[in-house]
């Protein structure tokens, strides 16, 4: 291997197309000799069919690339990632509806966080991804994260540990690579990297506490793949701290040497802005190889990645990059490209299928958590002509590490399954004062109101409408449909309950506890801020 072949397995690309690979990713995988893809929702992703041919001529354009990586002809087997965590991040949204970690981390159950890996890493096998940017080991202690959320386990790093480990042994026993993410930690932060630089301002005493615990379980689980975090961490790097992305301290002496990972380094996307893009994107992606960095996910722009790999090249010549260490990181990456190989590919019939289904709803209806019933109003017990009005803010992408926005709302559904007389109100995500007095009209003489939130926590509007629909005297259930902390924004809601999950089976599995048919056995994953520790379980 030369160096120049070497410098192409740092990098894995992206590109715009479905139905096949564009001109713009068939020159740059024949120039570069890229290490692979990561394929993204909408730009690439249609359907499971679609999928699997897309992934299908990807890899024969690999076989037929001319390189000299391997004995035989053409390029080893590419990697293809995608985010296919469960819950709020599903790449391929016709796969199965998993609730996503936090509602795990509400199970507490290391055995359906494995299953639910299986399902994730059979279904991406069947589709032809082998490499799972999952899961989200982060440990979300700040509910003004805007970022992880739901998409953490929760705030406990015992419980994340355990839980992350046994999803990332699931997702491997199926042939996929597993990703743990993000690395040292992006739980206790308050803005999202995608559109700048946070700090985690703790101690290396409280990191080893909290933060690194779910790693060191990751490692020990032989994740394959570690995906950094661009966020800074003075208590390392001082007071101007770089991303961890960019670090040498984090990545090769913190991540190496002190936990002992042997797998691959990634990078989190290389065009999220606490990285500098532009002209600037080549000289920090030298600094992210420099640091310890084995692979380089980059954004579908072919003039940033010719930046990159240039940057690169030059720096090889210039032996501001480590040749050494540069054959010595492709090699992880084709050690894990031979574990790849020899993994099978099942029928694409196992995606949705009835197995994993079951996975799914009993998630759901484990994690479904009643945290108080003041008002006596459950199990539900109405007459058939008595009407309950279901009350949903329209899913939107919070952040763009979310799908939540192709999401149909299917409260008022699942409700009806039970009752014959339910009235749907979707509402905007941010309601408006006009928004709030017409539907208030609207609800007048209906008899049970069943209130869905989505992290109004942090939306004065959701919080407005809370209020004043409990000020009207109309028996409310409210029911927090994302994290949990809601309740602290509007104390005052007598029967609360959290679903983690704006997805089906979690819509089915309330509806199914409310009118009486299942227990809430679901204990809070984080607590809320003033009110509840986590762990807290109701007994109404």
């Amino acid at each position: 291997m030369d160096i120049k072949e070497a410098i192409g397995q740092k990098l894995l690309l992206a590109f715009k197309g479905k139905d096949k690979p564009s001109d713009e990713i068939v020159h740059a995988l024949r120039e570069y000799k890229a290490s692979g893809v990561t394929l993204f929702r909408p730009f690439n992703i249609d359907s499971p069919s679609q999928l699997r041919n897309l992934t299908g001529q990807l890899q024969r354009l690999a076989r037929d690339t001319s390189t000299s990586l391997s004995a035989g002809r053409g390029l080893p087997p590419l990697l293809i990632a995608v985010d296919q965590e469960g819950g709020q991040l599903m790449a391929v949204g016709e796969g199965t509806p998993l609730p996503g970690n936090m509602a795990l981390g509400a199970t507490g159950s290391a055995e359906l966080a494995r299953r639910a890996g299986e399902v994730l890493g059979c279904e991406l096998a069947a589709m032809g991804i082998n490499v799972n940017y999952a899961p989200c080991v982060d440990v979300n202690l700040n509910p003004q994260n805007p970022v992880v959320g739901i998409r953490s386990f929760g705030e406990d790093p015992t419980v994340v540990a355990a839980l992350a480990a046994a999803m990332i042994e699931g997702i491997q026993s199926q042939g996929v690579a597993a990703t743990a993410k993000h690395f040292p930690g992006h739980g206790d932060t308050a803005s999202d990297s995608h559109h700048g630089l946070p700090s985690v301002p703790h101690s290396l005493e409280r990191l080893k506490s909290v933060e690194l615990p779910p790693f060191q379980a990751a490692i020990r689980a032989d994740v394959k793949l570690i995906m950094t975090a661009h966020l800074a961490l003075p208590a390392l790097d001082g007071p101007d701290a770089p991303p961890a992305t960019l670090s040498k301290n984090i990545l090769t002496d913190l991540l190496r040497r002190e936990l002992g990972f042997n797998g691959i380094v990634i990078t989190d996307a290389m065009d999220m802005h606490a990285i500098r893009q532009g002209e600037f994107l080549g000289a920090d992606a030298l600094k992210a190889v420099n640091a310890g960095a084995d692979i380089l996910l980059l954004t579908s722009d072919p003039k940033d990645q010719e930046r990159v790999y240039h940057a690169l090249i030059k720096a090889a010549e210039d032996h501001t990059l480590d040749a050494e260490e540069t054959l010595v990181s492709a090699k992880r990456v084709l050690a894990l490209k031979d574990w790849l190989a020899v993994q099978s590919q099942p029928d694409l019939s196992v995606v949705g299928c009835v197995k994993h289904m079951a996975v799914a709803d009993e998630i759901a209806e484990r994690s479904i958590t009643l945290v108080r019933d003041h008002a006596g109003l459950l199990p539900i017990h109405l007459e058939s002509n008595q009407r309950i009005a279901a009350i949903i803010p329209r899913p939107q992408d919070l952040t763009p590490a979310d799908t939540s926005s192709y999401v149909v709302p299917a409260l008022a559904n699942s409700l009806r399954a039970y009752h014959p007389n339910v009235d749907e109100f979707v509402i905007p995500y941010a309601p408006g004062h006009s928004d709030i007095s017409n539907l208030l009209l609207q609800l007048k003489g209906y008899d049970l109101i069943v209130l869905g939130t989505l992290n109004a926590y942090n939306q004065s509007g959701q919080q407005a409408l809370a209020r004043e629909i409990l000020k009207a005297g109309i028996p409310t259930i409210v029911v927090a449909l994302r994290l949990p902390y809601d309740l602290a924004a509007f104390p005052e809601a007598p029967t609360y309950l959290c679903t983690y999950s704006i997805l089906e089976p979690s819509m089915r599995a309330l509806a199914k506890t409310v009118f009486g048919g299942g227990e809430a056995d679901g204990h809070l994953p984080v607590a809320i801020p003033g009110l509840y520790e986590a762990g807290y379980h109701s007994t109404r």
